[in-house]
């Protein structure tokens, strides 16, 4: 990736004022003790620690992106920064080029220098440098050229790919900060027949019953078994569907609701095995108990119009390897907002009846009765 490319697919989702300098400092140092609390773990632990790659490849994207961020800030593009910590002291080779134009491209490594150890503890002091960081600092080119040799060497001695970083990172920030454009989002069933698709558009009809049990009513038809919140605190889970119905909508996707609707893709014996089977609807179903348990300690969501970077990570890591996981952050942001601003209103009237268009990725609610 062209350093120049990763600075301006990254600056979009920069929801800092270009004047505020501070917390984009913070983050960078807290980033950078990512990075080194991650190798910790990997001395600490061997190879017990086996999301040691994942996480440090993480925490060095994150720690790139603040100080993309901070040259900006600076007047100093990432681009030129990095080029003036590489003119000194690297190995230098000429290679054939990936991508055109051009022939040959100039590839820079730093040379090794010092223990894993003391390549990381000179990237939090080089890092620590930063913090009294501002446009009228006299060495502040000198102070970022410094911590730039040491994220690069530090990435060197991590064994950690700068291309692999700056990647994954661009997915990451646009996936969680950036509209997704709905050309861009995948189909799933776009390709199989009518019925073995999730249907364009569909309207439930939930209905709670004497001791306390939820009914789900699809053209007329009952669906699924009757629920109960399994819980001595009740708390509404036995409307849980809604999720589901919120992940048909917005997402394309749910395991749980095309078993229900018998909508399985068994005309392709992979995909109705890896995607629309057992294993695929327990992670559904696990997904949506433990957003449930976060959220109920949030008053499940009522008033936000965001969630943590934490809890959208977690839900990445629930449907890694499915399908699913193809699509962006904001979207899984949006489907779950929208499930639980519609369970707080089947909750309250104890049952109600609930839209899903798929063409707007959007569930509505209406009160039982409302024409």
């Amino acid at each position: 990736m062209f350093i120049a490319d990763y600075e301006r697919l990254t600056q979009e989702t920069d929801r800092f004022r270009p004047e505020e300098l501070n917390p984009i400092l913070l983050g960078l140092f807290g980033e950078v003790g990512g990075v080194m609390a991650a190798a910790k773990k990997l001395r600490r632990e061997g190879t017990a620690f086996v999301g040691y790659r994942r996480a440090v490849e993480e925490e060095f994207g994150d720690a790139l992106w603040y100080f993309a961020a901070l040259c900006r800030r600076v007047g100093a593009p990432l681009h030129e920064v990095l080029a003036a910590a590489s003119s000194q002291g690297y190995l230098s080779s000429v290679a054939a080029a990936e991508n055109p134009p051009g022939a040959v491209s100039r590839v820079s490594c730093p040379q090794p220098s010092g223990t894993f150890d003391e390549v990381l503890l000179s990237l939090g002091a080089n890092a620590a440098d930063l913090l009294v960081l501002t446009k009228q600092v006299p060495d502040a080119l000198a102070r970022l050229t410094a911590f730039a040799d040491a994220f690069l060497g530090a990435l060197n001695a991590a064994d950690i790919s700068f291309a692999d970083v700056a990647s994954a990172n661009v997915r990451k920030v646009r996936g969680r900060f950036l509209a997704p454009v709905p050309s861009d989002l995948p189909e799933f069933d776009g390709t199989f027949l009518e019925e073995e698709r999730l249907p364009r558009e569909f309207e439930i009809v939930i209905r709670q019953r004497s001791g306390g049990r939820s009914v789900l009513e699809m053209n007329g038809v009952v669906i699924g078994d009757p629920l109960t919140d399994n819980i001595a605190d009740r708390d509404g889970y036995r409307f849980h569907d809604v999720f589901h119905f919120a992940h048909a909508a917005v997402m394309h996707w749910s395991p749980t609701f095309r078993a229900l609707i018998k909508r399985k893709r068994k005309s392709d014996p992979v995909v109705d095995e890896t995607q629309d089977s057992g294993r695929a609807i327990v992670v559904e179903e696990g997904l949506s108990a433990f957003v449930f348990s976060h959220a109920k300690t949030l008053a499940f969501f009522e008033g936000q119009s965001s969630l943590s970077f934490d809890l959208l990570k977690t839900v990445g890591q629930f449907v890694d390897g499915y399908e699913v996981d193809a699509c962006p952050m904001k979207l899984w942001e949006d489907a779950i907002l929208q499930g639980y601003d519609v369970f707080r209103r089947v909750k309250m009237g104890e049952g109600g009846i609930v839209r899903g268009d798929r063409n707007r990725r959007k569930l509505e609610f209406r009160p039982l009765g409302a024409v």
